[in-house]
């Protein structure tokens, strides 16, 4: 029998040892949980609505816009091509005053070219202009962090090409959180103070940064006074 694994696992290991649960797939129990408010509490109209990873789903948005109905469509752990495939989900429901997108953060972390980045970008951009011709899209930048310091060369560069791409769009917005958080030290990993303890995730101050940053682009758009 041990002889018998051991020949399936050496000519069929993309069978054997697939993971049925590493693709985009992996994330239909948080889609259920988006699903399920949306039926319960229908969105309200005129809404913020954030999508991406664990930088938007760990956001107090009503903290941080107290008088604006906000939606919260944040995934732990997604990239850009999380939220295309969950598309009907994360956007179908919603009628927004404007999209916020934080994602690529993920997507360069595991592995993606900043072109690769570009490109997923370029593919859920196409689709919200599709189901929102009019909808400004706000892209905050990937951001510096501790944790990823090494990889920073490469989400810059990321950046710098999803930035030229927005610019070329109307509407869109690229949101640079990430001058500010390198003001100090740009060649060296941003301060503590804007992390928690994982070095990854925000603190309060650095939310608070975010807000700013993002509402100035809100403002820009005439979404907010």
């Amino acid at each position: 029998m041990n002889r018998l694994l051991l020949f399936a696992l050496a000519f069929f290991p993309a069978i054997t040892l697939a993971d049925p649960v590493s693709g985009p797939e992996r994330w239909e129990g948080d889609m259920k949980k988006f699903s399920a408010r949306d039926k319960a509490t229908p969105p309200e109209p005129d809404a913020l609505l954030f999508v991406g990873s664990s930088s938007i789903r760990m956001w107090d948005l009503g903290k941080s816009w107290p008088d604006t109905n906000v939606v919260n469509n944040g995934f732990g752990g997604s990239t850009l091509a999380d939220s295309i495939y969950h598309f009907d989900t994360l956007f179908g429901p919603q009628d927004p005053k404007a999209i916020i997108i934080y994602a690529g953060d993920n997507d360069i972390a595991k592995g993606l070219t900043p072109k690769e980045t570009l490109e997923d970008f370029k593919t859920l951009a196409d689709k919200i202009r599709a189901k929102f011709p009019e909808v400004p899209v706000i892209y905050i930048a990937i951001k510096p962090s501790i944790k990823r310091w090494e990889l920073w060369p490469t989400m810059k560069e990321a950046n710098d090409l999803i930035e030229t791409y927005s610019n070329s769009r109307p509407d869109f917005y690229f949101a640079d959180i990430a001058t500010p958080m390198l003001k100090e030290a740009a060649d060296s990993p941003p301060s503590e103070d804007w992390f928690v303890q994982d070095g990854l995730h925000l603190s309060e101050k650095g939310y608070r940064r975010w807000t700013n940053v993002v509402n100035r682009h809100l403002k820009s758009a005439g979404v907010v006074d």
